[in-house]
């Protein structure tokens, strides 16, 4: 499925600079189901994916209690990120986040790279057509990123166990914005991540984030996948937190969790459409063995770095495949198991 300039065209952005209330015409939550999948999006909430999974098995995203607690959000320029988590939608580079903007002097004097633009992240998406196994979504104008994000979610009937994901970004403003689509999906720590890699390991950048009393991230590259591994951190240690930036060898990355098998599949580009603080594929992950503590593991995906003329689009994809894993939580049963599942898929 591809969304067309012509879903965004003549939208206006007549409040640029005007916090925005919530839409409670906006659904708090769409869902899209066949025999075999299990879709939830919440156009209220951007058009955020709230759930993905065969049917009765767990989320495989990790949903933060949020969605329920603060449902309505007020959208403005101090606001602050709020842990919806699922899968969202961000415009890389991180970097520039906040540098071309207006309305909040003191990021862009910062550089700020914390929080996302809210007008992304939890401004309500409008529902332009929606049915059984479709639903397109044009999001709100962000004055902050300077672009408007349209998305179309569907469950084809001819590919079980599969939703397509699909993701256009305009230039709403007046001179030419470069940006990149940035696919983002916040899963269970737990998941055991695997991304097709170069056999020397070329390509792979690993950042530890070992301030306030965290290790190292622990990796592990083998038959040419890399992963990350969930080990007890060092003694004093609170857990593990850092990111990993990866140019795949191949367009998908994988994981397994809660019974069921997935993988992400997406067009892989040449390193150099890529920004350069970014890497195609992310794994970013923030784990302590604390049940209190929110741990999580993000699993990111950018599309190329662009930069469009006023009222030019561009336009990216993922798709996601799943399937029941009854097998062992070993590396070699479920490489196994992967690699049959890709050949299955015709997945390269």
């Amino acid at each position: 499925m591809k969304l067309t300039a012509c879903l965004l065209a003549g939208v206006a952005l007549a409040t640029a600079g005007a916090a925005v209330a919530a839409d409670a015409s906006a659904p708090a939550r769409v869902r899209l189901e066949n025999p075999s999948l299990v879709l939830e999006v919440s156009p209220r909430l951007g058009g955020r994916m709230l759930h993905i999974g065969l049917p009765g098995a767990p989320n495989l995203l990790l949903v933060g209690e949020a969605v329920d607690s603060q449902p309505d959000p007020r959208v403005g320029a101090d606001g602050e990120n709020i842990p919806y988590m699922g899968h969202e939608v961000w415009v890389g580079p991180q970097a520039d986040w906040w540098k071309f903007q207006t309305l909040n002097p003191a990021r862009r004097k910062a550089a700020a790279v914390w929080p996302p633009d809210p007008w992304l992240a939890y401004a309500p998406a409008k529902v332009l057509e929606q049915g059984a196994g479709r639903l397109l979504l044009e999001g709100t104008a962000s004055p902050v990123s300077g672009v408007q994000l349209g998305y179309g979610f569907e469950l084809p009937p001819d590919r079980p166990g599969t939703a397509g994901l699909s993701v256009e970004m305009r230039n709403i403003r007046k001179e030419p914005v470069a940006r990149d689509i940035w696919f983002n999906s916040r899963v269970p720590p737990q998941t055991r991540v695997y991304v097709p890699v170069a056999a020397e390991g070329s390509g792979v950048r690993v950042r530890s984030d070992t301030e306030d009393g965290y290790d190292s991230l622990v990796t592990r590259h083998e038959d040419g996948l890399f992963s990350l591994e969930l080990l007890p951190p060092g003694e004093g240690l609170v857990g593990r937190r850092g990111k990993v930036f990866i140019q795949p060898e191949a367009g998908w990355l994988a994981g397994f969790h809660a019974g069921q098998a997935f993988v992400i599949h997406f067009e892989r580009q040449p390193v150099e459409r890529i920004h350069p603080d970014q890497g195609q594929v992310e794994l970013y992950l923030d784990w302590r063995p604390d049940a209190a503590y929110p741990s999580l593991m993000e699993l990111e995906v950018h599309a190329p770095y662009v930069t469009l003329a006023p009222g030019e689009s561009t336009s990216a994809r993922e798709w996601w495949v799943v399937r029941r894993y009854d097998g062992p939580d070993r590396r070699d049963a479920q490489v196994a198991f992967l690699r049959r599942m890709l050949d299955e898929a015709g997945i390269e």
